[in-house]
Order: C-alpha cells, then sequence, then structure tokens
C-alpha cells in the first residue's frame, strides 16, 4: 500500500470563499467589545461614543466606491444587501410595474430572490451570457419594457472572474429611468469600484471579502431612491435595516475598506501577475483543462478551470491532503453535487462543469505558493483520471 500524501506547504486560495481579519482590523475592533461596548442609539456618553465609531465607518466605507455616507445602509452582510435592494425596490415600485431584469449567472442571494419575487407575482427576464460569462447590454436593453422597475446585474463574477459591462447597463438604465443595482461583493477592493462611473443606484458590497469581519456588509443606496426595508422595527440606518447596529463589525469594515483603497493598485497588479502565473501553468502542464471565464476582463486574483475526466470535489479533497484549500464553484454550493448553474449557463457540458476548481489568490500567496500548486495539481488529475469512470 503507497504511502499518503502530506502537505510541506499550506496554501489558501479559497479568498472569494472569505479571508482572514488583518491585524490592523482586529486592532481597530477591540475596543468596541470591551470598554466602548455602548449602543449607537443611546444619548449618554457610552452610546455617543460608539455612535461616532459607526458615523466615522460609513465615511470610510463612503470614501472607497465615491458615495456620500449618507448612502450607505449597513447590513449583516452581500446576501442581506442583495435582498433589501431586490425587494426593496419590487415592493416600493410595485405600482409602476412588476418586470425585473436580470442575468442567468448571478449569485445564488440574487437568483434566489428574483424567484421568490416570481412566485409573488412579479414577472422575471433572465438575461443569457456567453461563452465567457459576458453579459450583452443589447440584451438588456431589448428586454426593457414599459413595466420595467429594475436591473440587477453582476460586476465581477464570484466563480468565473468575469468583470461586467456595468458602466454601458448604467447608461441604458439611466436612458430608460430605471433602477439599477449590482452585487459588487467580489470586485470591492480587487478593481475600482465607483457608484457614479458605473451609473448604478444600488450596490452591494462585503467585509468579509476585504479582510474585515464576516457578518457585515453595506448596500448603497442613491440619494432620492425609494426602497422599502426589509427589516422592521426601530428607525435605525435612517429607517431602512431595524436593528442595533454591529459596531465592531461596523468599524472593522470601515478599517478594512482604508486598508483595501490604498493598497488596491500595487496589489491588484500583483495578484494579477499570480493568477496569470498559476493559469498558464495549469494549462501547460495538464492536458485537457480550459480556463473558464474571461481571459482578460477579468478579476485580478480569479483562476477557474475545468479539468476534463476528473469530478471537482475529488481533486479538492486531494489538494486538501497537500495543505491546498480552494473551491468547485462558488463557496454557497460547495457541498452540493449539482454542477454550477454559471458554467451550463456559459454553455459548459455537464461532465466538464462537474471537473470545475476555483482558486482565488490573496495577500498571504506568494510566487513559492504558486509554483507548488503547480507541481502538486498535475499528478494529482492523472490519479484520479486513471480511476475516472468518464474514460478518455
Amino acid at each position: 500500500m503507497g504511502s499518503r500524501p502530506h502537505a510541506t506547504r499550506s496554501v489558501y486560495l479559497d479568498h472569494s470563499a472569505t479571508t482572514p481579519v488583518r491585524p490592523e482590523v482586529l486592532a481597530a475592533m477591540l475596543p468596541y467589545f470591551g470598554d466602548k461596548f455602548g449602543n449607537p442609539s443611546s444619548i449618554h456618553s457610552w452610546g455617543r461614543q460608539a455612535r461616532t465609531a459607526v458615523d466615522s465607518a460609513r465615511e470610510q466605507v463612503a470614501s472607497i466606491i465615491g458615495a456620500t455616507a449618507s448612502e450607505i445602509v449597513f447590513t449583516s452582510g452581500g446576501t442581506e444587501s442583495d435582498n433589501l435592494a431586490i425587494r426593496g425596490v419590487a415592493k416600493s415600485m410595485q405600482t409602476k410595474g412588476k418586470h425585473l431584469i436580470t442575468s442567468q449567472i448571478e449569485h445564488h442571494a440574487v437568483i434566489n430572490t428574483f424567484e421568490s419575487l416570481a412566485k409573488d407575482g412579479y414577472e422575471v427576464t433572465y438575461l443569457p451570457c456567453d461563452k465567457y460569462g459576458l453579459i450583452d447590454p443589447d440584451d438588456v436593453r431589448k428586454s426593457i419594457r414599459k413595466d420595467t422597475i429594475l436591473i440587477s446585474i453582476i460586476h465581477g463574477h464570484n466563480e468565473v472572474g468575469t468583470i461586467e459591462p456595468i458602466e454601458e447597463i448604467g447608461k441604458i438604465a439611466k436612458e430608460h429611468g430605471i433602477l439599477f443595482h449590482s452585487d459588487a461583493v467580489q470586485s470591492l477592493g480587487k478593481i475600482p469600484v465607483k457608484v457614479d462611473a458605473m451609473g448604478v443606484d444600488l450596490l452591494t458590497i462585503s467585509s468579509h471579502k476585504i479582510y474585515g469581519p464576516k457578518g457585515v456588509g453595506a448596500l448603497y443606496v442613491r440619494k432620492g431612491t425609494r426602497i422599502r426595508p426589509q427589516v422592521t422595527g426601530g428607525i435605525h440606518e435612517k429607517g431602512l435595516r431595524a436593528g442595533t447596529e454591529n459596531v465592531p463589525g461596523i468599524v472593522g469594515f470601515g478599517a478594512a475598506c482604508v486598508l483595501a483603497e490604498e493598497e488596491m493598485p500595487e496589489e491588484s497588479k500583483r495578484l494579477q501577475a499570480l493568477r496569470d502565473k498559476l493559469i498558464n501553468g495549469i494549462l501547460s502542464n495538464i492536458p485537457d483543462t480550459v480556463l473558464n471565464g474571461h481571459p482578460e476582463k477579468r478579476l485580478p486574483h480569479n483562476v477557474n478551470v475545468s479539468v476534463k475526466y476528473v469530478e471537482g470535489e475529488a481533486m479538492l479533497l486531494n489538494m486538501d491532503l497537500l495543505g491546498i484549500g480552494a473551491s468547485s464553484g462558488s463557496a454557497c454550493t460547495s457541498g452540493s453535487l449539482e454542477p454550477s448553474h454559471v458554467l451550463l449557463a456559459m454553455g459548459i457540458p455537464h461532465e466538464l462543469a462537474h471537473g470545475s476548481l476555483r482558486m482565488t489568490l490573496g495577500k498571504s500567496n506568494t510566487g513559492e505558493d504558486i509554483e507548488y500548486v503547480l507541481e502538486a495539481l498535475p499528478p494529482i488529475v492523472e490519479k484520479l483520471r486513471a480511476m475516472s469512470v468518464f474514460g478518455r
């Protein structure tokens, strides 16, 4: 019996699933778990101290996307922000119309919300994409009707890394007076995300993808945009999201945004170089592999490949034995045996979609990490192909 492979290095390549909290961010948060524990809604000094911290973080979060602080609504994360944007607009605008436009390749937080609204009597148009996962702005234009009230298209894709033509879609939405939402959870801190340039009325962002804490996100709501709250109670967050604010989380989100904004130009170039080294190494050294997503219009940290004749889950398990963390599809579906709805929408056959592997880079990754992965992965694929039921 052969010896079991063992890890000689620890390489985390799942930064699109989550990132570690940076020491600087944790340091900013810690006082608000202890001495500075006040409720921001209280008028005494403890409350005012917490309110000042939340207000400061709101400015920091607004800065990275080119918004004003009053346009930022803090939430529990990207999923809640997507729900607030989509349901909030749908419910507040239903007297004007009940037609909604999105794409077939959105994150489940968006797709499932639209499917829920469809059961409530709304009509939803799901736009197709091309083989790279790109949405055609002309398809958006052609789908618009007199009763269209909202368009929602992802910015940087969470699975395949494709960057959508948001600016063009934003102009089309504005021409027709239709509200436009985009989920920018994966693109924030990786590429410029500026609300005016994008032409969005609503934008979803999240903390834990940029080395901030989990459980906190934000929704940008352009001034004057009608939206109905989805969590009701007190008048927190200007009445748009009830519940005592998560002060430590919000402070951490703000600190993470400051660091991301400062470091993005240099870090994005570094990640892109590592990304290209990994992509080229895989395609060159492992036969019958295909890059998923656009080769150029792509997030700088995203690598997504399909390996023929191999199951993605089997690759992940074998990589984990060697200390390499990655994913197959998105984190939200990694426990599912169904192939990614995104890859299928891109026209990728079922058997190839089952062999998808997503590796997303981050601050801790080095050139040596990439070399380790490129050394470890080919033998894994070779072994699995020898055992494969797909045949060759």
